[in-house]
């Protein structure tokens, strides 16, 4: 498998990847079957707006579950590895911006549970990859849409 085809996740991200696929495979398809077959005692199909929406519907939820089995299929678990002297993906990193005091704290995580607004952060975005590699008292620059950031790693963990 090739690096950049590889998705890293959480046991968390793993568990609900299987979820949301188990949801669709089961529940909702059965859904979706129950409309079609209304739909379709209702008569003429090429007027029938029930019946394209469940057709529209079923086609949005096949797409999602290949989606996801390709995930899995190319799913890496980020392992809990403990603290480390190297940013790595599943790292908690404390940094500071140059000229900010303020302390900021980040999770390395893949794309696919990246949440900034909870402190995570792909390792596929402009900090995480910049910081990915570094060591603690390392100076990194990322490079984002806003311009250049400097941030210096104090903690990873």
């Amino acid at each position: 498998m090739v690096e950049e085809d590889i998705l890293y996740v959480t046991a968390e991200g793993l568990k609900q990847i299987n979820e949301e696929l188990k949801n669709l495979k089961t529940t909702r398809r059965e859904e979706v079957a129950q409309k079609l077959e209304i739909a379709i005692k209702q008569g003429d199909l090429k007027e029938n707006a029930d019946y394209h929406d469940a057709k529209e519907e079923q086609g949005f939820i096949e797409a999602r579950i290949r989606q996801l089995e390709s995930m899995l299929g190319r799913a890496k678990l980020i392992e809990a590895q403990g603290p480390s002297n190297i940013v790595r993906v599943g790292n908690t990193v404390t940094v500071s911006e140059d000229g900010i005091d303020e302390m900021e704290t980040y999770t390395i995580v893949g794309a696919h549970e990246a949440d900034p607004t909870k402190g995570r952060i792909s390792n596929e975005s402009p900090i995480g990859s910049a910081l990915l590699g570094a060591k603690k008292g390392q100076t990194v620059r990322a490079m984002t849409p806003a311009g250049e950031i400097r941030f210096t790693i104090h903690e990873i963990a």
